[in-house]
């Protein structure tokens, strides 16, 4: 029998090869700065939402135009638009749960055909960024908030969803997830999670065949 899954995805270096942030950085001349901060976080040595704002706050007084420059150096991991196929096939649902932006990660959502998604925003002020996000921060626990309530609006139980993410903030959504994949991981990551994959996102594709209604 053919399961209907739900893959939830990270965005940075897991749906695409990019820190979004940092390409952002890069425009705003603080890229080695967030660069380091990113990787203390990732490697669980730093709370997220604590990096966030050290991050964003280096953004202050960039034009928002960075927003479509930055879109447009976004590169694709490889097997991401095959895996989004697969489980399109097979009537399930993909979404990305990011600690980046919403103001990258909608353009992105429209142009791979996700069915869920959800990011930070960040704040602007007269067209510039203030170095602030607005509303509730994404981290770790909203990922694995975010998995739950796709799954239930989606009417798929948790034991046919699939958590993919390079990072500590994603292990909560790994745990819920009935399998949780590290891709190009973290070694933290490596370690908790079920599955290791490198390089390519289509070779989670079999493990939709392991997944039960």
């Amino acid at each position: 029998m053919t399961v209907t899954p739900l893959v939830v995805l990270d965005c940075d270096s897991t749906t695409i090869q990019d820190e979004v942030i940092e390409l952002i950085a890069d425009v705003a001349g603080t890229r080695e700065e967030v660069a380091a901060v990113t990787e203390r976080a990732m490697r669980g040595e730093l709370d997220f939402s604590a990096s966030l704002g050290e991050r964003v706050a280096t953004l202050a007084g960039t034009p928002e135009s960075v927003f479509q420059e930055t879109y447009e150096r976004v590169r694709l991991t490889p097997g991401i638009r095959e895996l989004i196929t697969a489980v399109h096939e097979r009537g399930g649902k993909v979404a990305v749960v990011s600690g980046g932006f919403h103001e990258v990660l909608d353009p992105l959502a429209k142009d791979l055909g996700l069915d869920f998604w959800r990011a930070n925003r960040l704040e602007l002020a007269d067209g510039v960024l203030t170095g602030r996000t607005v509303g509730a921060v994404i981290d770790a626990a909203a990922k694995a908030t975010a998995l739950r309530e796709w799954a239930a609006e989606s009417g798929i139980p948790l034991s046919a969803t699939v958590a993919i993410g390079d990072g500590a903030n994603d292990l909560e959504m790994m745990r819920v997830a009935a399998i949780g994949v590290s891709f190009n991981g973290k070694p933290v990551v490596r370690e908790q999670a079920d599955v290791s994959i490198e390089h390519d996102l289509s070779a989670a594709i079999p493990l939709l065949d392991q997944l039960t209604a």
